[in-house]
């Protein structure tokens, strides 16, 4: 039988939950995000026919000429790289971002939240790998950021978020997880704040992901290679 986006929207909901009640978690604490990046409208249109209502979007110029043509009782999210000068545009665009690695970044974001009177949801990027190739704070520089962001009043920190790195298997990064877990755990028995979220896991591990705590999981290749 050939592949559908539905059809693989339903098996990846299935496996989240399998994943989740492993350790005792209901798929109700594990929110799914269709990464949507290369993706035309309509196959995204038959993900919003399957149900999904959160997209998240690794280029603001992409986001902005998707978002047009799509239903706007949507949630976007923006799950890449973000640079200073595209922050007037995300902050338009999209209603959380998984990718704050900088006080200087969040600073921006700030500003242009204030110039629109937004408040957007937020996620700080951990490097938690320590991979030259990745984006995302050190784990020791995340307290002095979360200090910081806590002051913006236009900012909302939700959590935080990580990409392990790609292995064959993907048990090798169940460490990785744990240790984003882990710095969210000892941030809110600080008391400095309370982090919800932990976004971590794509196609390849998210279900490790799931049973190390993640709320939020980025899914592309399991939903739209069909």
């Amino acid at each position: 039988m050939a592949r559908t986006i539905a059809g693989n929207i339903q098996q990846v909901r299935n496996r989240i939950a399998q994943a989740a009640a492993s350790v005792g978690r209901s798929l109700d604490e594990v929110t799914l995000l269709a990464v949507t990046k290369t993706r035309t409208p309509k196959e995204i249109a038959q993900a919003i026919d399957a149900g999904v209502r959160i997209f998240g979007e690794n280029r603001v110029q992409e986001a902005k000429s998707k978002c047009r043509l799509l239903p706007q009782n949507l949630k976007w999210h923006m799950v890449g790289h973000l640079q200073t000068n595209k922050a007037r545009d995300a902050v338009a665009i999209f209603d959380c971002i998984h990718s704050l690695d900088s006080v200087h970044i969040a600073d921006e974001v700030e500003k242009r939240c204030a110039a629109i009177g937004k408040t957007m949801g937020a996620l700080l990027e951990v490097n938690v790998s320590g991979e030259e190739s990745k984006f995302g704070l050190k784990p020791e520089e995340v307290e002095e950021v979360v200090r910081r962001v806590m002051t913006l009043p236009h900012l909302r920190l939700k959590g935080l978020m990580t990409m392990a790195p790609f292995v064959d298997d993907p048990q090798t990064v169940r460490p990785v997880f744990r240790a984003l877990r882990e710095l969210k755990d000892r941030l809110n028995e600080s008391g400095i704040c309370q982090l919800t979220d932990l976004s971590m896991g794509m196609t390849q591990d998210y279900e490790i992901a799931i049973q190390e705590g993640a709320t939020i999981v980025r899914i592309g290749s399991a939903i739209f290679n069909v």
